[in-house]
């Protein structure tokens, strides 16, 4: 038989030549046996349920000709392999709004992806937070398009540096998780266009290999088998010639998927396999659909497999290395939000006792346990790091559950710390309890009753509020006249009205990651200063979000939510979508916009006031003509982060590329740049331009 397998150096011809000799050598079956992962059900049932364990066969593979396979990991938290390192997750990182530290940790998923014998990371979330009681909101980085196509784009760029393929997701709509497999989600095509779908064309435009579909509905068809998204938009508007996989095990319902532009089933062949082959033989699917999906599919694989590699080797020894912890513990730190401060913080490093208090204080708390989930080799918790700082003598601990060990620890502390938010239980990647009745009958049979027994764990939150029994910590707290910093362990917003007055500081770390005990250490005593901006915005009044329904089977998306919905209503939001205080002031001036043909370049002067070092975001925001009412005016073009010493001066600059100004007309399906005066507005300053 002959030998078709990728080999280093190979050139584009070459590769074409050596795949068009596979589909010519390869049976139907074998074509069809390509377009499928498999034995991941038995291996998951193998390995007890732990996801993670081993690399996942997700494609490709024609072993008698030594076709290679697509081995699946998942993201974004960091490798979903063995101990990788865990990162904070993408909500903390896309508060950070450094996209230079995201191409880093791509780097570092990628190198500890190839160290475990994996080549497609499913990493790149990237759907947009709608609203902040969607479960998974942690696994994106906030509710701005641009934004997100940005940190995005980063992260995939970052991850393919080592020849992994990266995979963008959940395209499309994917922002309710408890009915995510059968919601049917309503759209204008001006609205999908200009609102949900321009950050997957960034990331696609920055060279990211591969794209998930998602489960849920779009307009009334699957979008694992929808033929506008994956190939009118996809293939036909925006160019992209890598390869698409479904989301797994629900991710497709029909054999026509493949004719749609689904390359990939995953895990199993379930839908395709033996049911597609069928298809082909009764004429329902023409042969050369099989073969455009091959092609894309080997094209892919073997273009990765063939590159040059930028390190000799991939060793074990690189998973959770200390280099890559370090750059956990800079993300954490970076990725925190300082809410509110009268003052309190930071603490001075000659404080007597500090108590730590509530549930979440001394719990590895990195995130949900879906496919996200990370099993780092260690976890720092906020308790840990405090102590490894202070001195264990000096940080007393209460968890809040005993009462009178709680007031002990309040009333002989001079500064307390109450940890509040969420678990994995509260809000995640839905797991329901009965997730086997909802599987195909093929899947059910692969699997045995225990995959029924289990507690429903995450999924969209009840309420955007604390627990009831944090806020009584929070009180209780309170309560003493000593200074209180509440520190909020969640994926996205939450409501602080009914306990906000008479804390002194509020500090926002997400889901921090192995090293975010240690970053909190350091925040709240002025190591390094707090610099994170909110990727969200959070309101006063939850009813001021768009509406939300985690049981709804269908909805109705339109454009208005996150701060446009708030600035078109005239609403007052509590933290606006940026806000973050830090332990110095900055001054912006010196706004300068030069037209540089394809885009704008703007430039302005950053000054740090203070007397600490610290990072400040530019957030570059263009004011449209308005033509229509049902626009926002107002949007978010581009941002940079400048680090300044004391007194230092420095000049940012910022890159707006013009095509994001236009608008797509429904009725010609054709895009326009609106004629008229455009301003442009960073930090509170304004400028007028002419295009």
């Amino acid at each position: 038989m002959p030998d078709l397998s990728p080999r280093k150096g190979m050139t584009a011809w070459q590769i074409a030549q050596t795949i068009d000799r596979v589909i010519a050598e390869a049976l139907l079956e074998e074509k069809v046996a390509m377009m499928s992962g498999k034995g991941f059900l038995a291996q998951i049932r193998e390995d007890n349920g732990e996801w993670g364990k081993r690399p996942y066969r997700a494609g490709a593979g024609l072993d008698r000709l030594n076709v290679p396979y697509l081995w699946f990991t998942d993201g974004p938290r960091g490798v979903a392999r063995g101990q990788s390192t865990c990162f904070p997750c993408s909500m903390s990182r896309g508060a950070s709004f450094d996209i230079d530290l995201e191409r880093r940790i791509g780097e570092i998923m990628g190198i500890e992806t190839r160290a475990q014998d994996c080549n497609l990371s499913g990493a790149v979330c990237i759907n947009l937070l709608r609203h902040p009681a969607w479960g998974r909101a942690q696994e994106t980085y906030g509710e701005d398009p641009h934004h997100l196509g940005e940190m995005g784009a980063a992260l995939a760029v970052g991850i393919q540096t080592h020849n992994v393929m990266a995979t963008v997701k959940h395209f499309a709509l994917n922002s309710v998780e408890n009915t995510r497999f059968s919601i049917d989600v309503t759209i204008e095509d001006d609205v999908l266009r200009e609102v949900y779908l321009p950050h997957f064309k960034r990331v696609l435009d920055a060279g990211c290999a591969t794209v998930m579909s998602a489960y849920n509905k779009m307009n009334g068809e699957y979008c694992g088998q929808h033929y506008e998204l994956l190939t009118d938009i996809l293939r036909g508007e925006w160019g992209f010639d890598g390869f698409v996989h479904s989301d797994w095990v629900l991710g497709v319902y029909k054999p026509y998927g493949a004719s749609a532009g689904l390359d990939v089933e995953n895990p199993e062949p379930v839908v395709y396999g033996e049911r597609l082959v069928n298809a082909v033989e009764q004429g329902q699917i023409a042969p050369g659909v099989i073969d455009t999906a091959c092609r894309r599919i080997l094209t892919t694989l073997y273009t990765f497999l063939s590159a040059e590699d930028p390190l000799p080797e991939y060793k074990a020894e690189y998973v959770a290395c200390e280099d890559h912890r370090a750059v956990a513990l800079e993300a954490a730190e970076k990725g925190a939000v300082l809410l509110e401060n009268s003052g309190v913080l930071p603490l001075s490093q000659d404080i007597g006792k500090l108590a730590v208090v509530g549930a979440l204080s001394n719990i590895e708390n990195t995130g949900d346990f879906g496919s996200s989930r990370v099993n780092a080799p260690y976890t720092i918790t906020p308790l840990q790091g405090l102590r490894d700082h202070l001195g264990e003598k000096r940080v007393l601990h209460a968890d809040g559950a005993d009462e009178k060990a709680t007031s002990e620890a309040l009333d002989q502390a001079d500064a307390i710390v109450a940890v509040v938010g969420y678990t994995a239980d509260d809000e995640g990647e839905y797991i329901p309890g009965d997730l086997v009745p909802q599987m195909p009958d093929a899947v059910k049979e692969m699997l045995d009753d225990r995959e029924n027994e289990r507690e429903p764990r995450g999924g969209d939150r009840a309420s955007l509020s604390l627990p009831d029994a944090h806020v009584a910590l929070i009180e209780k707290a309170k309560a003493t006249g000593k200074p209180v910093i509440v520190v909020i362990v969640a994926g996205s917003a939450v409501m602080v009205e009914e306990w906000r007055e008479g804390t002194g500081a509020i500090l926002q770390t997400f889901y921090s990651g192995m090293e975010g005990g240690t970053a909190l250490a350091r925040l709240l005593f002025g190591l390094v200063t707090p610099s994170g901006r909110l990727p969200f915005t959070v309101a006063k009044d939850a009813a001021d979000y768009p509406f939300f329904d985690r049981t709804a089977t269908a909805i109705t998306y339109d454009r208005w939510h996150g701060y446009t919905k708030f600035e078109r209503e005239g609403l007052q939001p509590r933290y606006p979508f940026g806000h973050g205080l830090s332990y110095t002031e900055f001054e912006t001036r010196a706004l300068r916009v030069t037209d540089r043909g394809d885009n704008l370049e703007v430039s302005v002067s950053v000054h740090n006031k203070g007397s600490v070092a610290g990072a400040h975001v530019a957030l570059a925001y263009v004011r449209s003509p308005r033509t229509t009412e049902n626009y926002a005016e107002r949007l978010l073009r581009g941002f940079t982060r400048v680090y300044l010493e004391p007194q230092e001066t420095r000049a940012a600059t910022i890159l707006i590329d013009k095509q994001q100004l236009r608008r797509f007309d429904k009725d010609t399906r054709e895009w326009f740049l609106p004629k008229g005066r455009y301003v442009l507005e960073i930090d509170g300053s304004s400028a007028e331009i002419a295009l």
